[in-house]
């Protein structure tokens, strides 16, 4: 048992004590150095350019500022430990563009800005560089679904409903409906980029400064695409977290969906999908196993991201309207962990599903088991002989049944038998050209040609669509992020 007098000691008698130094104060400090050094400096320089761009600093001021923040953003931040002596790494760093330009001069860095509104602008940064990787990873992912659907538009297969066999479909269909949830996905992350590309710069602690600062040349210089004009809301606004998180659950919850049914197909009951040898583990006993561990590990890092930003939406949750640490540096990890983990998933699902073989044979045969194109004599029916359809479904149904009875497929049946069952409800004769084409999966997706359906023309049509989307949304990510890459060379070498 801890002697509580021992303990009281150990904790010395003035702030930080030893246990608020071990388990916050050095946790911060290492996730900021980790996380943070980069933007922290790109901050200093952009704040100090608008200074004297404002004649509040002197051109001399200014460019010795700026020689002594680049020389302290080329320190080795593998080295840099946390010291008792500094609050936190803002305050380390102060200190030492202070040893190289002199304490009064840095002081005057601070001029008409706060730890606040240098805060949020750090955090959105750091974001705005996970939110750009992550849209990068899923456009390469979209690319490789739009090749595969590209290659299987003629790739019959079982499509399910409620986990049981269903209708024919084509795996370029499925593949398909894969991609534009993904591309939901991608909207919603361009919509939370949008939301988190916005300068706080300038609200200062919360309610702006007396200084004549220029909001609008920090934001240009760091590249952000706007200002919240508010201060208050500047500082006190967190939506810019909780959208990001809800991007990053709803993706990730689309992606944990599909990928449990490729786990399904590449059991060898399915045997539909045979993950290539690079992504399969054999068992350390069992020889004649090819276990898809890259998907199992995708479908669980799916679900570590997920609850890393559900975390963060927590911590959010019933939190004051205004600076609060919740929203800071406990919070902020949280998300660079989902992001990581994101990208993770994509990057494996990509190999995965690139190197992907189709046994397209079995998973036709298996199209015409289960009754799964009994839908279309209903249609036929209802179509070609004027049955109501409720009845015409009726007699789909009573045959269904009774091929289930008799452990038979509809290919079973000759369509004497067929005609028998159904005159016992219409006086109704089929041909066998007919009969054969009801059974046929083929025929079943042919002419399901119908906008969004699963005929290869129809499918074509789709990815050529989806193609041109999907080259000019690269495109323009593209530029984004080139833009960005240059904006920071301009600021980093800036010379007054």
């Amino acid at each position: 048992m801890v002697n509580l007098d021992d303990f009281i000691k150990s904790e010395g008698s003035s702030f930080p004590g030893k246990t608020y130094v071990e388990e916050l104060l050095m946790p911060v400090f290492n996730d900021q150095r980790d996380y943070l050094f980069h933007v922290m400096f790109d901050i200093h320089r952009a704040h100090v350019i608008m200074l004297s761009e404002q004649k509040i600093l002197s051109k001399h001021e200014a460019e010795k500022m700026l020689e002594g923040i680049n020389r302290v953003a080329e320190t080795d931040v593998v080295g840099v430990c946390y010291q008792p002596q500094f609050e936190d790494l803002f305050f380390m760093m102060e200190a030492k563009i202070g040893e190289e330009i002199g304490d009064e001069l840095a002081g005057k860095i601070h001029i008409g800005r706060s730890r606040n509104d240098m805060g949020v602008a750090m955090y959105r940064l750091v974001l705005r560089e996970h939110l750009l990787r992550l849209l990068q990873t899923s456009n390469q992912l979209s690319e490789v679904l739009l090749s595969q659907a590209e290659q299987h538009t003629e790739t019959v297969m079982t499509g399910y409903t409620h986990t049981q066999p269903a209708q024919p479909t084509t795996l370029g269909h499925y593949f398909l409906a894969i991609y534009d949830v993904l591309q939901r996905d991608i909207k919603r992350l361009e919509s939370a980029y949008e939301t988190v590309n916005q300068s706080p710069l300038g609200a200062a602690a919360l309610t702006t400064t007396g200084f004549p600062i220029n909001r609008e040349r920090t934001r240009e210089l760091l590249g952000f695409d706007s200002i919240i004009e508010n201060s208050y809301d500047s500082i006190g606004g967190a939506d810019y977290l909780l959208e990001t998180s809800t991007a990053l659950m709803t993706c990730m919850v689309n992606t944990g969906r599909w990928i449990q049914d490729f786990l399904q197909h590449v059991t060898r009951e399915f045997g539909t999908f045979l993950v290539a040898d690079p992504y399969v583990q054999v068992s350390s006993i069992m020889p004649q196993k090819r276990n898809p561990v890259s998907i199992e590990h995708s479908r669980s890092i799916a679900s570590s991201a997920y609850g890393d930003a559900l975390a963060a939406m927590n911590m959010v949750h019933n939190t004051p309207f205004g600076d609060i640490v919740d929203t800071e540096d406990d919070l902020q990890p949280h998300l660079y962990r989902a992001f990581n983990n994101a990208n993770r998933v994509l990057k494996l699902m990509y190999a995965v599903i690139a190197t992907l073989k189709v046994n397209k044979d079995h998973a036709k045969e298996m199209s015409k088991k289960s009754s799964i194109t009994i839908t279309e004599l209903a249609d036929t029916l209802s179509r070609d002989y004027s049955i109501p359809f409720r009845k015409a479904h009726s007699i789909a149904s009573f045959i269904s049944r009774k091929t289930i009875q008799e452990r038979k497929e509809l290919y079973d049946w000759d369509v004497e038998e067929i005609n028998k069952m159904i005159q016992e409800h219409a006086a109704i004769t089929l041909t066998d050209e007919k009969w054969k084409k009801i059974i046929s999966p083929e025929y079943f997706i042919k002419i399901r040609d119908i906008q969004g359906g699963p005929s290869p023309e129809e499918v074509k049509r789709m990815i050529n669509t989806r193609n041109k989307t999907l080259t000019l949304q690269r495109e323009e990510l593209d530029y984004t992020v080139q833009t960005l890459i240059q904006r920071r060379k301009d600021l980093v070498s800036f010379r007054f």
